[in-house]
């Protein structure tokens, strides 16, 4: 299978190259351009924490509280709007702004920007994406003074400062509905959005802190990987913080990073024949795992068994990946039909376009596995808006079942970031109701220390091991190609944000 894989993705990377030969150099400035793997279909500040909107506006346009900065090893927060911030005797958390700031609109920030910004996130009248990560719990905010804000957790959060790095800043003005043009705080504004086209930003001045050296970015998109990378060769671009594998040719421009996101099929688990645990353990023997890697994946991605990277604390070293074991798999289902589940069911595996590197080709080696294994399984590939309808409650109803593939970003060092809205029964996009397991969360997200990892760590197993919640893929590794003229290494934090100010020029 990693033959056919690998020769699979060399035909699609050879087809792209055919489409690159003329484009024309640019002229180098502090002005730069970025070819993206997918387009943006919102640039509302709430939907920040999406990859595809993180790494145009987050922290370029609409800033934070706090920051977590990702590394490697693990990571640290560090002040952005907020400069400090102390837990108070009752649990409650008191940040203390940063003053001199304001918004691209030229209005001033202060703590009512900071309250208004978080009840709007987190208000039920707007689909915004930070709820997910406040599931089971009550925060309030409550303006102390025009340069204070404190915010009340019940249950108290020990890692709140570390949640708020999630909640972008928008002025108080700003209704509760979705926005095209943000305003916010950072050291960038959106000065042009052709959907489909092209994005611009644009440095303002007199915004607060150092100023960055890049004036202005134009974000572009390719879907092709390859038609990315030659546009960096050729000067058509400076940047493309998503090429393949296989384009990764020349140390001089092309740059390996860690990457938080994990590759999974969400299952779900009230739909005929998914519901069965026999099944979804089925499923998870029917994919050879390992075929993936130095073919269609780079070398150092590695097999998940959690949403999450292995570095964050609450992991589990020691649950197992499922070994391949199609024959297995085949004699399950045969138990299961035995018993009267319609295993012969048609089960979709909807994924989304472009979404990484050699996508199509890897979902094309998935359905053919499990095609092997005995299920009757269909293709299907959305773009982000119709893909993300699938992806968060309210789900569509009637589409009978369906494995969403899906990627999940977790660079901030603590599996709160995941759990609620991916498993509790009340998450966001959770596609399983588990008593047991919404107990763990709950017990877990309040807990501090040793108790905390220990928790974490149980409900790991039991996701993994008896629940068999999803089918949980690959950790990635994502390849940049950078034109020499830039001063700027990719982190584990470039897919979901890529700060215009951490890029210089040679």
């Amino acid at each position: 299978m990693g033959k056919r894989i690998l020769a699979w993705g060399a035909a699609a990377i050879l087809a792209g190259l055919s489409t690159t030969a003329a484009m024309p150099a640019r002229a180098a400035g502090t002005d730069i351009r970025i070819v993206l793997p997918e387009d943006v279909d919102l640039l509302e500040p709430c939907m920040a924490t999406r990859s595809n909107i993180g790494r145009v506006i987050f922290q370029n346009v609409n800033e934070t509280l706090t920051e977590y900065q990702a590394r490697d090893d693990g990571g640290d927060l560090q002040p952005r709007l907020a400069e400090t911030w102390e837990q108070q005797p009752d649990g409650s958390w008191r940040f203390h702004l940063r003053q001199g700031v304001t918004f691209s609109d030229g209005s001033a920030f202060d703590a009512g920007d900071v309250k208004h910004s978080f009840d709007r996130a987190m208000s039920d009248q707007i689909s915004c994406e930070t709820p997910r990560y406040f599931g089971g719990m009550t925060v309030e905010a409550v303006v102390v003074d025009d340069h204070t804000i404190d915010f009340r957790a019940d249950p108290a959060q020990p890692i709140l400062p570390l949640l708020l790095s999630m909640v972008t800043i928008v002025p108080a003005e700003t209704p509760v509905e979705f926005v095209r043009d943000p305003v916010g705080t950072g050291p960038y504004a959106v000065s042009e959005w052709t959907p489909g086209q092209r994005i611009v930003l644009t440095r303002r001045e007199g915004c607060w802190g150092a100023e960055p050296q890049v004036t202005s970015a134009t974000y572009v998109v390719r879907p092709d990987p390859a038609v990315r990378a030659a546009m960096v060769q050729t000067g058509e671009a400076d940047l493309a913080p998503s090429i393949s594998l296989i384009d990764a040719t020349n140390p001089a421009t092309d740059f390996p990073y860690l990457d938080p996101e994990t590759v999974y099929l969400r299952l779900m688990h009230d739909v005929a024949p998914i519901n069965d645990v026999r099944v979804r353990k089925a499923l998870n023997m029917a994919i050879d795992r390992e075929a993936f890697i130095g073919t269609l994946l780079p070398e150092g991605a590695q097999l998940a068994v959690a949403l999450f990277p292995p570095t964050t604390a609450g992991s589990n070293p020691a649950v197992q990946v499922p070994a391949y074991d199609p024959e297995g798999a085949r004699q399950l289902l045969a138990e299961a039909k035995a018993d009267g589940v319609p295993v012969d069911t048609e089960i979709r595996l909807i994924a989304r376009t472009a979404q990484y590197p050699n996508v199509t080709e890897v979902m094309e080696a998935m359905q053919q596995m499990l095609t092997e294994a005995g299920f009757n399984v269909k293709l299907q590939f959305y773009e982000v808006a119709e893909h993300e309808s699938f992806y968060t409650k309210p789900y569509p109803k009637d589409q009978g079942p369906y494995m969403l593939a899906a990627m999940h970003d977790n660079s901030r060092g603590d599996p709160a970031f995941t759990m609620y809205f991916k498993y509790d029964s009340e998450g966001l996009q959770s596609g399983m109701a588990d008593p047991k397991a919404n107990d763990l969360i709950a017990r877990a997200s309040a807990a501090t220390g040793d108790e905390r990892v220990r928790l974490w760590q149980e409900l790991v197993a039991y996701l993994h091991d008896e629940v068999v919640a999803d089918v949980l893929l690959f950790h990635m590794v994502g390849y940049a190609r950078v034109a020499e003229r830039l001063d700027f290494r990719p982190s584990i934090a470039t897919n979901g944000q890529l700060q215009l100010s951490q890029i210089g020029f040679h």
